[in-house]
């Protein structure tokens, strides 16, 4: 950032507003307080939202601090975390994210669990244990790719260990703010950012 403001404060704005209004959503799915018709106008903001954030990464890259600041960084990031249906984009953001993360502009964590989203989205196994889903004995992660080499990766970019991470997860989602939904899978994706 340039003397403490973003470069593009409209920018910064827009990305806080836009995932203000996912993560309200987002906590009402959670609730199980959406029904069909809104759970497909939720579906149909992640995509509009991705959509204003590819071009957003078409025109400047990765909006990273100096560009937009770091709460609306993360907004960016929490609105690519969102576009499960469209793990392309999600890699391209998470490339971008990491070029930001590689020069100090944004968050080397956040790139992680993001590089995780897009792989687990395009079947493939996730690097750093970022993503969860429920098995038959509760909260397991994804597949990891050289699950013997996981938590010197997650130590390498700042990350707790996996245990210390599944069990903040399993904390927060026995939480009452986190009531049980129909389907966890929607609460473990709303808590991207937990483990």
């Amino acid at each position: 950032m340039t003397g403490g403001h973003p470069l593009l404060p409209g920018l910064a704005d827009e990305l806080l507003a836009r995932a203000q209004q996912e993560a309200e959503r987002w906590a009402r799915h959670v609730r199980d307080e959406l029904d069909a018709m809104y759970l497909g106008k939720g579906r149909h903001a992640d995509h509009v939202n991705a959509k204003m954030l590819a071009r957003v990464l078409a025109d400047h890259g990765w909006p990273g601090h100096r560009l937009v600041g770091p709460a609306a960084s993360r907004a960016a990031w929490q609105l690519a975390l969102h576009a499960d249906d469209e793990p392309d984009f999600q890699r391209t953001a998470a490339r971008l994210l990491h070029r930001a993360a590689k020069t100090g502009d944004a968050c080397l964590q956040q790139w992680a669990h993001l590089h995780d989203r897009a792989l687990v989205n395009s079947g493939e196994s996730q690097e750093f244990g970022t993503q969860y889903r429920l098995g038959p004995d509760g909260l397991e992660p994804y597949p990891i790719r050289e699950a013997a080499l996981l938590e010197s990766r997650r130590t390498c970019i700042g990350l707790l260990s996996g245990a210390m991470a599944l069990a903040a997860l399993q904390q927060r989602l026995s939480s009452p703010s986190y009531p049980r939904a129909q389907d966890d899978t929607i609460r473990l994706r709303a808590l991207a950012g937990a483990a």
